[in-house]
């Protein structure tokens, strides 16, 4: 028996993953690019994303040790770092078992590991706090675990790592506060010639020259979407463009008199005095999904969608399955016309900026209810 199924789908571009990570290349020729595919690839699909670039990356960064193993298992022979370390001695075990890297931020990690015992040596990634304050030794700290990696029989190459509070908002003074702070903690080390240096995520990546150094860690910018908190415009020379577009159908229309109102709570009303006879109707899109797809329920009244490529605004609120959208304005809308949520046409920033929260929440809370068609 045939089924027709819900029509919410997401379709990866992975193409266009491979242009933005071009820009990535571009923009530090001379640096080693970490592609960052933590969190399911930031909801595209973490074996789909790394295998479109084990050509290109010099290294995959995720979160855990799972979504490591499970690029291994994929067949993903790439470095692989995880980006938050270890959280127990057996997971300290596989990460020299599979051939990982791992962070050490903190004392216990790395007393963890230097009482270990391996199969074989592991690159680490030694991390500085040097203001973010959410991970990472102090400079003391730092400098000392330095000095204990670089003995241990446990560790093979060390990269020494920073992660930046502002780099979004390249005018926050905190930015040149951080570097200072990490250039200082590596003078103090004298950073070895087989040791290497990482500091700029997707934003420094495209501000930062002077953050490039040995290696660098774009994340959301894979993905088509501009790091600099849109305060910012992208470097003229960079276009990103999105891998992910968020899309369903219209699957029924309403007639609503003025007046009357659309969905829970009825926080939209349509136009004009209710039970005037003079004043026009609303004529209502009913598109298949909602919160419970991952579109966003905090999603305000006249956050904008795509009907048929022209501009259309909610109306009411997000429920589970189902959201509505005023298509008073296109009038040859009919049930089956496709509605891009996000995506080619309609930045996920755009949709972010109406929910009052931002595009990687969104990217990242697509779930498995929706197809996922990669070409």
């Amino acid at each position: 028996m045939n089924f027709m199924t819900r029509p919410i789908e997401a379709l990866i571009s992975l193409a266009n993953l491979g242009h933005n990570f071009a820009q990535a290349r571009h923009l530090a020729p001379a640096a080693q690019i970490m592609a960052v595919v933590k969190a399911n690839a930031y909801g595209h699909g973490g074996v789909q994303v790394a295998g479109a670039l084990a050509a290109s990356a010099d290294a995959f960064g995720v979160a855990s040790l799972e979504e490591a193993v499970e690029l291994r298992n994929a067949g993903i022979e790439n470095p692989i770092v995880l980006l938050s370390g270890v959280f127990g001695r057996a997971e300290m075990r596989e990460v020299a078992r599979y051939g990982l890297a791992t962070v050490i931020h903190c004392a216990e990690q790395m007393y963890l590991l230097l009482d270990t015992v391996l199969s074989q040596p592991i690159n680490v990634w030694l991390k500085l706090d040097s203001g973010m304050h959410r991970l990472g030794f102090d400079t003391e700290g730092f400098c000392q675990a330095a000095v204990r990696l670089r003995a241990a029989k446990q560790v093979d190459q060390l990269t020494f790592i920073s992660h930046l509070a502002c780099a979004d908002t390249p005018a926050a003074t905190l930015n040149e506060r951080q570097l200072q702070s990490f250039q200082d903690s590596l003078a103090r080390l004298i950073v070895h010639a087989n040791e290497s240096v990482s500091l700029a995520n997707s934003a420094a990546l495209l501000t930062r020259p002077d953050m490039h150094f040995d290696r660098v860690r774009p994340g959301v910018m894979l993905y088509g979407v501009n790091p600099l908190n849109n305060t910012e415009p992208l470097p003229a020379e960079i276009e990103l463009r999105p891998v992910m577009t968020l899309r369903s159908r219209i699957v029924a229309l309403q007639t609503v008199a003025a007046g009357e109102g659309v969905g829970y709570g009825e926080t939209w009303r349509a136009p004009g005095a209710l039970g005037s006879p003079s004043a026009q109707s609303s004529r209502i899109a009913v598109v298949a999904v909602g919160y419970g797809d991952g579109y966003p329920r905090h999603a305000r009244n006249g956050c904008p969608v795509l009907v048929n490529g022209e501009p259309a605004p909610i109306a009411g609120r997000v429920s589970m399955d189902l959201l509505s959208v005023d298509v008073s304005a296109i009038a040859n809308a009919k049930v089956g016309d496709v509605v891009t949520l996000w995506g080619e046409g309609l930045p996920v920033e755009t949709v972010a900026e109406h929910s009052e929260t931002i595009a990687y929440e969104l990217l990242t809370g697509v779930n498995q209810r929706v197809k996922f068609t990669y070409f």
